[in-house]
């Protein structure tokens, strides 16, 4: 467990001018149409002629719907990544780790929910397309690191994947469905809480 969270911490790619104002444009056209039909309803096509650039500029940047549904998320992953880094306790530094495991849950589960059809898009793109996203080695290492600290000698690895298994967006959407999102938050804290005790 030595691979540090701060190198996992996604940073932003530099680039040209010109591409970075049309990536620019890409991005505030998808929002857009993303919040106004659904993500599922707007197609790579209606991005590029919203944004005013080419279909093979927009395919040759972000590949998929996938990528750009990625390339949305990046930067509010980034500002939870700072928060856990060096933001207040109990999510930032400085809390017991059963409390930061709690706070990250709930912190977590926000962002999730208030971007549950991006962050199911770019989950579930391909077969282990999850595991593959940037952000997710930088939540199962915290949650690794949290988990070792308030359990010594448990399989820390092991169990922060099966805590995020149920922080997916699939699962977690199905929770937040069937029982409400405040009984699936409470859901996943409780879980949480099950692994930092041994319960």
């Amino acid at each position: 467990m030595s691979e540090s969270l701060e190198f996992l911490v996604g940073r932003p790619v530099k680039e040209r001018a010109d591409a970075a104002r049309n990536r620019e444009k890409v991005l505030c056209a998808a929002a857009r149409l993303f919040a106004e039909k659904g993500v599922e309803a707007v197609s790579m096509d209606a991005v590029a002629a919203e944004a005013g650039v080419g279909k093979g500029t927009l395919f040759r940047r972000f590949g998929d719907k996938s990528g750009l549904a990625v390339a949305l998320l990046d930067a509010r992953e980034r500002d939870l990544q700072q928060r856990i880094l060096s933001g207040p306790p109990p999510l930032g530094p400085g809390a017991p780790a059963a409390e930061r495991l709690d706070a990250f849950v709930a912190a977590y589960l926000e962002y999730l929910f208030a971007h549950l059809d991006l962050v199911r898009m770019s989950e579930t793109a391909s077969p282990g397309a999850r595991y593959r996203i940037g952000a997710y080695r930088f939540w199962h290492r915290h949650v690794a690191l949290l988990l070792a600290e308030a359990r010594h000698r448990c399989d820390a690895d092991a169990l922060s994947h099966t805590l995020l298994a149920a922080m997916s967006a699939e699962s977690a959407g199905v929770l937040k469905e069937a029982y409400g999102q405040a009984r699936a938050v409470a859901a996943v804290t409780t879980l949480a809480t099950a692994l930092t005790t041994g319960l």
